[in-house]
């Protein structure tokens, strides 16, 4: 068989493995992470879309999706909002956003067809000792929340003294020269481990510098090369040696790079899970809620949740307690088996460390180096002599690429589900677009510690009495 024709049976068309990147992926599992409870609705494009096309081009209903959990019971029935019904208006003001239209989500998604505001059930507040805690007086009518080596003489060195010692350092952690080569050939990780890669990325001798040790060698044939050009003169007879490196360390790199992009989106699928599953979470909206609407003298709906953290901020006139100290109050009392909700979300305080920008860019940056391998292999095809490094990397390359369409699969079904569950929590399709995950989740877990804190000291405060 031709040599022409064994490169071409060992090595994959290039065009047609990296598009069937595209395809569905079967199972969506990435090591220990398991990301098989994301449906095909999670890719469904209109919420693709959603960040980038007008409102009005996603009100048509998508194909049904798999069965799911019956939705939540419909919400009691409320009066249209209306501002100081009522109620006089002498009680401090909650400057919260009301969210407008709470209309049933466009589609069934995994936490129902209604949004959380919904199913929240009605709270019953002792009005009279609120209207007396936040009575507005003229002191307070306006609440604002700010919120070298020395060469023998005998050797021969052409080499500068800092670019010498840079090599000899390195050349201190590295086996011999002469062991260099068939390392790098074979890729041989018992011998060279990735810290010794990264090491010999920063030896790949210029044109230039081999050019002076050659000439040098010419002109002094009997001498013996010093330690640092003898490597660079060593590395210099590799061909293509920085593609070898660089395909090498993609394949030991990759599943720490699949790594940093899986995590986050595993914390931040759990954390929507966790939040959605809290029972407190809930009770504490409808409290907040009721009150709010008590202090307003309407009757919202729902609102934004980053009004959660200025809860503390906000101050009765009376006994100067903060208004979330009355919030765990009212939990303590009409929910006494309520959590202090900080010990139930501990994905949303993971997600809320992560940086889903970054996310988004770092796998951006593995497709392209994994385009990237296929077209160095197909380099190093021509140079490689036959052995098992032939059928080795193209096996290694077709292992990741599959991988990687498990990744695509994850990165977008998680996002989009992300955008359905801040749809879940009543933001409109224009607040969606301008809610970045870790923000969302920060806000919630800042919140959530402070509510605990809160919570502790009453409890504190209690038994000490």
């Amino acid at each position: 068989m031709k040599e022409s024709d064994q490169i071409k049976d060992l090595t994959w068309d290039f065009d047609q493995s990296w598009d069937s990147i595209i395809k569905p992926a079967a199972c969506l599992c990435l090591n220990s992470l398991d990301f098989s409870d994301l449906f095909d609705e999670d890719d469904s494009e209109e919420d693709e879309q959603l960040l980038t096309s007008p409102p009005s081009q996603h009100l048509s209903v998508a194909p049904p999706p798999p069965p799911l959990p019956p939705p939540l019971p419909p919400p009691p029935a409320l009066p249209s909002p209306c501002k100081g019904a009522g109620i006089k208006s002498h009680t401090l003001k909650l400057h919260w956003r009301e969210l407008q239209n709470l209309t049933p989500l466009p589609r069934m998604t995994r936490f129902g067809k209604q949004t959380i505001w919904a199913g929240l059930e009605p709270v019953q507040l002792d009005t009279n000792r609120l209207e007396y805690l936040f009575e507005s007086k003229a002191t307070s009518t306006s609440f604002k929340v700010v919120s070298g080596r020395q060469q023998k003489q005998s050797t021969i060195s052409v080499l500068g003294m800092k670019r010498s010692n840079i090599i000899t350092i390195a050349l201190s952690s590295l086996p011999p020269p002469r062991l260099l080569p068939p390392a790098i050939y074979s890729m041989d990780s018992s011998v060279l481990d990735r810290e010794d890669i990264q090491r010999l990325e920063a030896l790949i001798p210029t044109e230039e510098e081999l050019s002076l040790i050659n000439e040098a060698k010419a002109q002094n044939p009997h001498a013996p090369l010093a330690q640092a050009e003898l490597c660079l003169l060593t590395l210099g007879e590799i061909p293509h040696l920085s593609t070898r490196l660089q395909l090498w360390t993609f394949a030991l790199d990759y599943d720490s790079l699949e790594k940093e992009i899986a995590e986050p989106l595993f914390h931040l699928k759990l954390a929507m899970e966790q939040l959605a599953a809290s029972q407190t979470f809930r009770c504490i909206l409808a409290t907040v809620l009721a009150i709010g609407n008590f202090l307003n003298g309407c009757k919202a709906r729902g609102f934004e949740l980053s009004y959660l953290g200025k809860l503390s901020q906000v101050r009765d006139t009376h006994t100067r307690q903060p208004l979330l100290h009355h919030v765990c109050v009212l939990l303590l009392q009409l929910y006494p088996q309520s959590s202090d909700l900080y010990s139930d979300i501990t994905a949303v305080t993971k997600a809320g460390k992560c940086d889903y920008s970054l996310v988004q860019s770092n796998f951006a940056q593995l497709e392209a180096m994994c385009k990237a391998s296929w077209e160095q292999l197909k380099v190093l095809e021509m140079f490689t002599p036959e052995g098992s490094l032939r059928h080795k990397l193209p096996k290694i390359l077709k292992e990741c690429e599959e991988r990687l369409k498990v990744l695509r699969a994850v990165h977008r079904r998680v996002i989009n589900r992300f955008h359905s569950f801040v749809m879940f929590l009543g933001y409109s399709r224009a607040m969606v677009r301008d809610t970045r995950a870790e923000d969302f989740c920060r806000t919630i877990s800042n919140f959530s510690l402070e509510y605990r804190a809160m919570r502790q000291a009453i409890l504190l405060q209690r038994e000490r009495e």
